[in-house]
């Protein structure tokens, strides 16, 4: 399950990928477009900087600009940067895998072998997906919800 920092996280990160590379975006405005509390937002971004994934500036025009191009980032890795493996269980991760203490042969166990597979599942579909495809989305909604009267 994507936790509520996870999806701040992807927020931001798509607020980020509507302004033109270089541009730095105050946390506050960030915080305020998104209504994501500034704090919490502020812990968010410091960990996506530690990942690589945005810049920031301080002082007058200072903000936060994405490292790369919105192309060029997948939202499976923002996910992963901010909330860990996708895989629903420990077993089931291919990058954080941990044994389960009760299960007698992780080869026959039903709940890892579906787990794995929705793990395979999620991977596909959002290491498929980059942020210029989030930021898209995002637009194509508000496009059609403009009324012709």
């Amino acid at each position: 399950m994507l936790t509520k920092k996870g999806k701040y996280g992807l927020k931001a990160m798509t607020h980020l990928a509507q302004f033109p590379p270089g541009r730095p975006v105050p946390v506050l405005d960030i915080a305020l477009a998104e209504r994501i509390p500034k704090k919490f937002l502020d812990a968010i971004l410091c960990e996506l900087r530690n990942s690589g994934f945005v810049n920031s500036r301080m002082g007058k025009g200072g903000g936060y600009t994405l490292a790369r191009e919105a192309h060029e980032i997948s939202v499976g890795d923002i996910i992963r940067a901010i909330d860990g493996p996708l895989a629903p269980i420990a077993c089931a991760s291919r990058t954080r895998y941990q044994a389960c203490d009760d299960c007698a042969d992780e080869q026959l166990c039903a709940v890892r072998r579906l787990m794995q597979e929705a793990q395979r599942a999620l991977s596909l579909v959002l290491d498929n997906c980059t942020l210029a495809e989030m930021r898209g989305m995002s637009a194509r909604v508000s496009q059609e919800l403009i009324y012709d009267i």
